[in-house]
């Protein structure tokens, strides 16, 4: 049989964005393969969040390229993105969970809905009104959604940010149960903590451009270079 074509690698080339007459990010040069979560760390305007928006296709480069192994129009339909604040639908959580399911004409779309729910926790509350739950609920009906339609990858941007400890740790165990699901997970955090836990690689943004990158024991164990460990000590001047 015919193995599955697969929209990665995704190779990433002299990236640049610019906007307001100042440059975000300044020719960026990586390739992400499949395999274990890639998280992107780096202080407050290093250009994280930007470089996720511009993988995912949400902004166009001003400069270089992001070039996907499959066709622009094959590759939209095997990413999903979840945000730090994600946006509910004025729906029950069931509602919000099977929308996007319909939209991508998959079968069955309320049984995989209900089984997004209890991937996550959420089966008891299905019909509840989504805008209702709490911040770390709604991620959780975040991820069930981008879950349910089996992405090839899986951009997150920082999810966790506005969430207490408790939830922190229920989306981390969502997000590992989506990676170990073959999901290619890339996600920005700037909880170093949490990098160590679930990252297999780190990419270190600093002023824009990608200052550092490797396995993840190896870059927190030996940080390559002094202002890599100043980031992790918290003391890089910034």
């Amino acid at each position: 049989m015919r193995a599955r074509a697969t929209c990665l690698p995704l190779e990433v080339e002299g990236l640049r964005f610019a906007a307001g007459g100042a440059e975000i990010l300044r020719g960026l040069d990586f390739t992400l393969d499949a395999g274990a979560p890639t998280l992107i760390l780096g202080p407050n305007g290093a250009g994280k969040s930007v470089l996720l928006r511009l993988l995912h296709g949400l902004l166009s480069p001003t400069g270089g390229a992001v070039r996907w192994a499959l066709p622009e129009a094959e590759v939209r339909r095997r990413q999903a993105m979840v945000f730090q604040r994600p946006v509910m639908l004025r729906r029950s959580v069931l509602a919000n969970a099977l929308y996007p399911l319909r939209l991508a004409g998959m079968p069955q779309p309320k049984e995989a809905a209900r089984e997004a729910l209890a991937r996550v926790g959420l089966a008891a509350l299905a019909e509840r009104p989504a805008r209702a739950l709490s911040g770390g609920e709604q991620q959780r009906l975040a991820l069930a959604r981008a879950w349910a339609l089996a992405p090839e990858v899986l951009f997150l941007d920082e999810p966790t940010a506005s969430l207490d400890p408790a939830a922190t740790r229920q989306v981390e165990e969502i997000v590992a149960a989506i990676a170990a699901s073959g999901t290619k997970v890339v996600m920005t955090t700037h909880d170093l903590g949490q990098a160590r836990r679930l990252a297999g690689e780190v990419l270190l943004l600093l002023h824009g451009t990608l200052h550092a990158r490797g396995p993840a024991k190896a870059f927190f164990d030996s940080p390559p270079t002094e202002q890599a460990a100043a980031f992790l000590r918290g003391d890089l001047v910034w």
